[in-house]
């Protein structure tokens, strides 16, 4: 089992930068595919990002194209957390970010995908004023 609580969320003005965490429990961190959902009011939630374990060391990063160039999912192993900066943020970036986990390997298209993921955090609110 693997719990999953995000942070960094705010009010901020358009352009302006924010930073998302996401603490993971558990040993084996390394080895989970972790990614960036969002969910707008009204709005289905939505693929933003995902950082995706191939093996031992090697990850590949995925984007949304309406986030691609201003926002960046990484990792830091050693603390169990993957972070999503968000850069030149926009007034339709306004969203409950959630971050997810699965340690299962799919094909890289299958990870945008929100029934992909097996554990979800409780989210965070993000809302960019313009």
């Amino acid at each position: 089992q693997v719990q999953l609580v995000e942070s960094g969320g705010g009010l901020v003005q358009a352009g302006d930068s924010l930073r998302l965490s996401c603490a993971a429990s558990g040993r084996t961190f390394a080895s989970y595919s972790m990614g960036w959902f969002r969910q707008a009011p009204g709005k289905e939630r939505e693929f933003v990002a995902a950082h995706t374990w191939s093996s031992r060391t090697v990850y590949y990063a995925y984007y949304a194209n309406s986030v691609k160039g201003r926002f960046t999912i990484s990792r830091d192993n050693a603390k169990n957390t993957v972070y999503l900066q968000m850069n030149s943020l926009k007034p339709e970036d306004t969203a409950v970010y959630y971050c997810a986990a699965v340690q299962r390997q799919y094909d890289s298209n299958q990870y945008r995908q929100r029934e992909a993921y097996d554990y979800w955090g409780q989210g965070t609110q993000v809302t960019v004023s313009s």
